[in-house]
């Protein structure tokens, strides 16, 4: 920041108007990535190959995506509406149609033929548009931070919420499709011409529009929510044009950062897990757990307590601890929740032990990686701080604004690089008849112990400058 002026900071409206806009795109989001896999394959009929395939496609188009928005911010001149606010309108129009359509596929799988073609093309369509638009969107959104909130104190108080609303848009994006699947007389013959198979063709497209427009309405709230009236004071400056080459050479700045390459190497592996988790959750529950009818919403009371429960341990542990600390320590509940469910595996377990277990491990798995936005954005706002203080500028406000795209892009393209090879990952474990099997499913699922465990040995080598966790003037290297 710089030291001729207060501080910016988001508090009361400003801070809930730029959270709401998080809320409603993760709401969305959230239902499409634990269903969608779900939707097509066991529904649909349509391979898991394909499925999977048309889900990294989405989330590698996305990397790329986030990356050159992100860039293209930050090299725009400011407007009457904002530098970057104004990517939010750009990015929603396609963003909410395709979030409706992708529900509504014209042509079902034949009985005899899961790769159908006309389908999976419809789905791949779909899901390049819905990345392309969405990034837009979400990796502006995110680039924001630094610029509006520009002490350690808030931007924790701006995670805080974050995190909260997270929780709250899961809980909500999942009661939905849970509440269908409790209507189902046989959840595991749900294909579309199957009585089980119709109820969900019916609710699940209305679940998703609704959810679709709320995210649309969230948006909206965010853009008028967002001050840049400050970036008026830097419109006189000449902004270097980029070309698209130069705008990938600029994710050499965050790449060189050697903290902040640790930093996504944390985000990538966990994203890894996140993205297994949400796949298997409901293969999981339906052919291991054998949960039945209301049994579903036995998954929605163990998300809804957990993650709060969790949610304010670790808010409360991080008002006393060092943050890497805090969120090393949440990586290894985690790793250890993850390698339980391998009890799992034992055939003549009661039901009533599973039930048991499965609140213990899934509850702490939900409760860490939904606090992990507790962590990751101050953390990450932290170091491009720090780095922007060692590059010399002593307008140290215009260069966080110059590069906190950049940073903020390629966290986002390494999440989705993630998420992909994630997705491409399950749908060929869980090709042909694995699909329904109980022992492959959670195999996979306790897999994520393996990646947790990667993460928390990079995370715990991230030191922080303390000068960074309060409000404190930054020292810049002149």
């Amino acid at each position: 920041m710089s030291l001729s002026h207060k501080p910016r900071e988001l508090h009361r409206g400003r801070l809930v108007g730029y959270c709401i806009g998080y809320f409603g795109f993760i709401l969305t989001d959230v239902f499409r990535g634990v269903f969608l896999f779900q939707y097509y394959v066991y529904t649909i009929n349509l391979s898991s190959i394909l499925v999977s395939i048309g889900i990294a496609m989405r989330l590698f188009i996305a990397a790329f995506s986030s990356i050159i928005f992100g860039v293209l911010a930050d090299n725009k001149k400011p407007g009457k509406l904002g530098k970057r606010r104004p990517f939010l309108f750009y990015g929603a129009p396609v963003w909410v149609l395709t979030c409706i359509l992708i529900w509504l596929p014209p042509w079902y799988c034949p009985e005899t033929n899961s790769m159908y073609w006309p389908t999976a093309l419809w789905l791949w369509l779909n899901l390049i548009l819905n990345a392309f638009s969405g990034m837009c969107i979400l990796s502006v959104y995110s680039s924001m931070l630094p610029e509006q909130s520009q002490t350690h104190v808030n931007r924790k108080k701006v995670a805080s919420m974050t995190a909260f609303l997270s929780i709250i848009a899961s809980v909500l994006s999942l009661l939905l499709p849970l509440a269908v699947q409790s209507l189902l007389k046989d959840p595991e013959n749900v294909k579309w011409w199957e009585p089980s198979g119709k109820v969900i063709l019916f609710y699940i497209p209305i679940v998703g529009g609704t959810f679709a427009i709320f995210g649309l309405i969230s948006v909206i709230i965010t853009f008028f929510s967002v001050d840049e009236s400050f970036h008026q004071k830097l419109k006189g400056l000449e902004i270097k044009k980029k070309t698209i080459s130069e705008t990938f050479r600029q994710m050499t700045v965050p790449a060189k950062d050697r903290k902040y390459r640790k930093f996504l190497i944390v985000g990538f592996f966990t994203s890894m897990s996140g993205t297994f988790l949400g796949i298997l959750i409901f293969p999981f529950l339906t052919y291991t757990l054998k949960f039945r009818g209301g049994a579903f919403f036995i998954y929605i009371i163990v998300s809804f307590t957990c993650k709060f429960g969790w949610y304010f341990v670790w808010k409360k542990l991080l008002k006393k601890h060092a943050i890497v600390k805090i969120y090393s320590l949440s990586v290894v509940a985690s790793i250890i929740a993850s390698f339980l469910d391998l009890v799992f595996l034992y055939p003549f377990l009661p039901f009533e032990f599973k039930v048991i277990l499965f609140v213990i491990t899934m509850g702490t798995i939900l409760g860490s990686i939904y606090a992990f936005n507790l962590f990751s954005g101050p953390l990450a706002s932290a170091i491009i701080y720090e780095s922007s203080g060692e590059m010399g500028s002593e307008d140290l406000d215009k260069r966080v604004s110059e590069i906190s795209g950049a940073y903020f892009g390629l966290n986002s393209f390494m999440v989705s690089i993630a998420g992909g090879i994630a997705s491409i990952m399950i749908g060929f474990i869980l090709s042909g008849p694995n699909e329904e099997n109980p022992i492959i499913i959670t195999l996979s699922l306790a897999s994520m112990g393996i990646f947790y465990s990667i993460s928390y040995l990079i995370l715990r080598k991230i030191e922080i400058n303390e000068e960074l966790l309060d409000n404190r003037p930054i020292p810049v290297k002149v």
